[in-house]
């Protein structure tokens, strides 16, 4: 019997289910029990929430159950929502300790995770290739925590794909079309432009970024693959979540509402329902002071708060970026044959008239906002190929005398294909006398166009825009084991070169280098791992 390909997208807000139907050959959206939306709803989605009910044991009620039981309405430590955000960031803040046990984002959300594949297990016994979706802006950390939690699967097919792409796939267009894919979600803004590429006769191999590899395999090698090729992508942290606890701002100077997880529940729904009115209001009674509001808004106010909170100026930075690297390929703003809108802060109005002022109407698509994205990453179970390429640069370490402070030298830029064809090459010499060895760490680096800080406010996860000029670096092989790549026998001493380094990333993301001793003519390392780019 076949195996079954599932799909899983994460979201910040909610997540989504997908299964590939071997028997229309069309995917389908999953309702799990206790898990997804108790009302009828089309899609069915799983809201990402978790309450800790025992830390120790990892006993934890997750999704809809969370809300079916109250869990949300109150100031409880154990409630986490939005904790996708916070998962391979560096947090300035206070996260409990639950049961004698320090709780982290990535804890969270891998209780969360193992109870949807555990439900979809139940179901499916034969599950053989789960693909998840990931956010373009996520730094590597995310990917490495994602492929952890693969690592206690029973399940013999893991993949992933970036979330616009999977967009890209799921509104099925024609190949040869360029399309920019605009996903935002509760959490992240992600924009991708992605060529739909006409099947190659010559490539019949396997697509997808694999994790893990099983006894098994459910490549039809008969089938010809398409490919959806990534042009420019750029993204940041913002979505929905922030806009929710705008709002609340906004009330709390108005009116004196005080900020609670029933409040943000409340304006949640005020931003839904102005998606489809022109004004909507929300009751609001305080069970504990006995007070009652009437939250009112009008879409025009709507969008003078998204104004004075940097909302477009912050969409347009991030389009900014896809356009400067679409045009290092020749690609101009005209060249683009539709824009998808997805996620569900895409729903926003604004959101589209924003758009619209870049591209005709006829070009903008929005009719599958949630499910998008999980039905098109089961594409790459069934013969289509994706190419990529590194979202962000990779630099060295250095000490920068004129600012007193070390700074980092990009070796690999953003937008490299990979695997590359050529390596990078970089000298050094000894900087002191009689030196031992070479160090060098290696750290992935952010946008230097500025970026986003994800911090704690109170008991509130948020995240602000940072300015540019020093961009945010994540440290591959700090360690004492990890940084000395030369060991200089007879020792260095200043003044010339010593050491050729050959930088390069293969097919599987991995940073890999071969250090040549040029005093010595010896190979000192050749074609050793120093970073796992995922």
């Amino acid at each position: 019997m076949p195996q079954s390909v599932y799909a899983i997208d994460f979201g910040t807000s909610n997540t989504v289910i997908t299964r590939w139907n071997p028997v229309t050959q069309q995917p389908e959206t999953l309702s799990l029990d206790g898990l997804s939306l108790t009302l009828e709803q089309n899609p069915p989605l799983v809201p990402s929430l978790v309450y800790v009910k025992d830390g120790a044991a990892g006993e934890i009620v997750a999704g809809q159950q969370v809300r079916d039981r109250g869990l949300d309405l109150a100031q409880d430590a154990r409630f986490f929502r939005n904790f996708k955000r916070g998962i391979g960031v560096d947090i300035q803040g206070f996260l409990p300790s639950l049961d004698g046990r320090n709780i982290t984002f990535e804890q969270v959300g891998q209780w969360f995770l193992t109870q949807v594949i555990q439900q979809i297990v139940a179901r499916d016994p034969d599950v053989g290739s789960l693909v998840f979706t990931v956010p373009v802006d996520s730094f590597e950390t995310y990917r490495l925590w994602l492929s952890g939690v693969c690592q206690s699967l029973s399940i013999d097919q893991v993949r992933m794909l970036d979330e616009p792409t999977a967009a890209a796939l799921g509104y099925g267009l024609d190949a040869a079309q360029r399309l920019l894919v605009i996903d935002f979600g509760g959490g992240t803004l992600d924009m991708s432009l992605v060529q739909l590429e006409k099947p190659s006769s010559a490539s019949t191999k396997p697509l997808g970024f694999l994790l893990k590899f099983g006894q098994r395999t459910l490549t039809d090698s008969a089938q010809k693959p398409s490919m959806a090729k990534v042009l420019a992508k750029a993204g940041q942290n913002l979505g929905g979540a922030d806009i929710d606890h705008w709002l609340v701002d906004y009330f709390a100077e108005r009116q004196g509402l005080v900020s609670s997880p029933l409040t943000l529940r409340l304006a949640e729904r005020l931003k839904i329902r102005l998606s489809q009115a022109t004004e909507a209001t929300e009751a609001y009674f305080d069970d504990a002071t006995l007070e009652s509001y009437e939250l009112s808004l009008t879409r025009d106010r709507f969008h003078e708060i998204l104004q004075q909170n940097q909302f477009f100026d912050r969409l347009a930075e991030t389009f900014s970026q896809v356009l400067r690297q679409a045009r290092r390929q020749g690609v101009e703003l005209e060249d683009i044959d539709a824009v998808l809108l997805v996620g569900g802060t895409a729903q926003i109005p604004a959101v589209k008239t924003w758009v619209e002022e870049y591209f005709p109407a006829d070009k903008v698509r929005a009719e599958r906002p949630f499910e998008a994205i999980a039905q098109g990453a089961l594409q790459v179970g069934q013969g289509i190929e994706v190419r990529d390429f590194l979202y962000h640069s990779y630099g060295i370490r250095f000490w920068d005398r004129r600012n007193r402070r070390h700074s980092w030298h990009p070796i690999i830029r953003e937008g490299q294909p990979y695997p590359m064809e050529k390596p990078v090459e970089l000298v050094l010499g000894a900087s002191m006398e009689n030196q031992p060895s070479i160090e060098l760490v290696i750290g992935e680096l952010g946008s230097e166009t500025g970026g986003t800080e994800v911090y704690f406010e109170g008991d509130r996860l948020v995240t602000r825009p940072v300015g540019g000029g020093t961009p945010q670096v994540k440290p591959l092989n700090d360690s004492d084991s990890a940084r000395s790549i030369a060991s200089l026998n007879p020792p260095g001493f200043p003044g010339s070169d010593r050491i050729k380094v050959l930088f390069w990333v293969d097919r599987e993301r991995l940073l890999r280098i071969t250090v040549e001793d040029l005093l010595t003519a010896q190979t000192l390392l050749e074609n050793r791992v120093v970073a796992q780019l995922r």
